[in-house]
């Protein structure tokens, strides 16, 4: 397994991100040490959670996703082999929302708590709060840095202009700066990240971890009309939206690139997306262990030039 440094964090990170998004939710706690068992067995490291997942099920508050990887770090004892990453800054009730440095202080203690360990990894602001001035936020997160219970911070969600304006912030004060970013970007979703985000990540070396590098199992190839997207609970909320002319060209491309490869669609989704300037690590989650092991052979995937022109004709916006 070949790692990637995450930005210039010292962070070394395998190419593909283990989602846990689905912790607690679509996949139970039983099935969910599975996962990650097979994950660090496969010899990946690098597993991304926040403390709002999944807040939005049924009868679920936020915290259940780090409550079960904190279950399975105690019980597995394979703390020292995997980098942690989760987010503060979403909505949590009650005005447990955004990154002013008193949240930040408290969030950090839950996420500690319910992940079972002393430090995080890589703490990320799960999204851009334009009520908290920028150097107040980065303040808050270098405290944690210099106490010990972070190594590195990342953003998610932000803007170009906004991850700029962060990263200016951090140079002119001395202060840590965003190591990593975590954007809406695979085959489908391409423009705001290709634009304006991607060329600045790749000059000031923001290693970026990308989220729904399979469009939610759109990209899978499973969801080819409607009554598809409602067998899951997963399809039902997001892949909706995907099911589309744009997207069933899509789907076409990667059909034919799997007749040319003999891979899955999802193996080539994904490794389309670790073949683009200034990927690190990609996010994909996995319900079953099945599904995981589909995800960890893409990072032996290679795809030549003429089915990245054909992916990448397909999926032009």
């Amino acid at each position: 397994m070949q790692y990637r440094e995450l930005g210039r964090s010292g962070l070394l990170v395998s190419p593909i991100c283990l989602g846990g998004n689905v912790f607690g939710w679509t996949a139970d706690e039983r099935t969910s040490f599975s996962i990650l068992d097979a994950w660090v067995d496969a010899g990946f490291n690098s597993i991304d959670t926040a403390d709002v997942y999944s807040r939005w099920a049924t009868g679920h508050t936020g915290g259940e996703s780090e409550t079960v990887i904190g279950k399975w770090l105690r019980q597995s004892g394979k703390r020292g082999k995997v980098v942690i990453a989760t987010k503060v800054g979403m909505d949590l009730g009650e005005g447990k929302t955004g990154l002013s440095p008193k949240w930040i202080a408290e969030a950090v203690e839950d996420s500690l708590r319910r992940l079972n360990i002393e430090q995080i990894d890589l703490y990320q602001a799960h999204r851009d709060d334009d009520a908290t001035p920028l150097q107040a936020t980065l303040e808050a997160f270098g405290k944690l840095i210099d106490a010990g219970k972070v190594r590195a911070i990342g953003a998610s969600n932000y803007s170009a202009a906004r991850l700029k304006e962060a990263l200016d912030v951090s140079k002119a004060s001395g202060l840590p700066r965003y190591e990593s970013l975590q954007p809406l970007f695979n085959l489908y979703d391409r423009a705001v990240f290709e634009k304006e985000l991607q060329p600045l990540c790749v000059e000031l070396g923001v290693g970026v971890i990308n989220f729904y590098a399979l469009a939610a199992g759109f990209l899978s190839g499973k969801y080819r009309k409607p009554e598809d997207a409602d067998k899951s609970a997963r399809g039902a909320n997001t892949v909706k939206k995907y099911l589309n002319d744009r997207g069933l060209k899509i789907l076409s491309a990667l059909d034919e690139a799997s007749k040319r490869t003999g891979a899955p669609h999802a193996r080539i989704a994904i490794a389309w997306v670790m073949a683009q300037p200034g990927i690190a690590s990609p996010i994909a989650s996995a319900s079953t262990v099945e599904q995981l092991l589909e995800i960890t052979k893409a990072a032996e995937l290679k795809l030549d030039a003429d089915t990245m022109k054909l992916l990448n004709d397909a999926s032009a916006e």
